[in-house]
């Protein structure tokens, strides 16, 4: 006699989900709040409205929990749209363009899991691993976009290797923060400065009104 499935229940599946959703939003509220050291799982059991042992069960310990909101964020900042459109373009001034808006929304929507992460940098076991992990695949991307602008007229006139970096610079998750976080500027206005420097800085000239970002 074959042995019986056992039954999952879909509304139960979806609880679940939605549990561990909810665990995962507090968690980032709170690490980003307060730093991950200060941060314990009751915490967070409480701000879920769930048990530790909820907690423990759904998503892990505490470092888990902080593994998710890593991985949460790679795959929340959609990346890999924004460089398909990227690829598709023939000018360098909408190339610099599309990564100014893009990387702005990317930074904008996933601001507080790009701080929560940072909030545990200094107390994290390997914090440089954990940092490089959170942004190799952003990085990589703004390399790809680099090596996509020497192909095209005008080329940059500094090495590709270069032009990659200053891309990081800029359009990095520490370019946005520090002008968002440490100095106040609004979203809009941080877009505009680095499309403006970067068109002036690899093109040579100053950006025109078509230049500037659209809302």
């Amino acid at each position: 006699m074959p042995a019986k499935r056992p039954y999952v229940s879909p509304l139960r599946q979806q609880a679940a989900a939605r549990t561990r959703a909810e665990i995962l939003r507090c968690a980032t509220e709170l690490f980003a709040a307060r730093g991950y050291g200060r941060v314990t799982v009751a915490d967070i059991a409480s701000a879920s409205g769930v048990s530790a042992k909820t907690i423990f069960a759904s998503v892990g310990s505490k470092g888990d929990i902080l593994n998710e909101i890593v991985d949460q964020g790679v795959v929340a900042s959609d990346y890999e749209k924004t460089m398909q459109h990227v690829l598709a373009l023939r000018s360098p001034e909408a190339v610099l363009e599309a990564l100014a808006r893009g990387t702005r929304t990317g930074n904008e929507g996933q601001f507080q899991i790009h701080e929560a992460i940072r909030a545990a940098l200094p107390v994290h076991e390997n914090g440089e691993a954990l940092w490089e992990r959170a942004t190799s695949a952003y990085r990589e991307a703004l390399r790809t976009a680099a090596r996509h602008l020497h192909t095209l007229t005008p080329a940059p006139d500094r090495p590709e290797e270069e032009t990659a970096d200053l891309l990081w610079f800029w359009f990095g998750p520490t370019g946005w923060r520090t002008l968002v976080r440490e100095n106040g500027w609004p979203w809009e206005r941080a877009e505009a400065f680095l499309l403006h420097t970067s068109v002036a800085t690899l093109l040579g000239r100053t950006p025109t009104p078509e230049d500037q970002p659209s809302e």
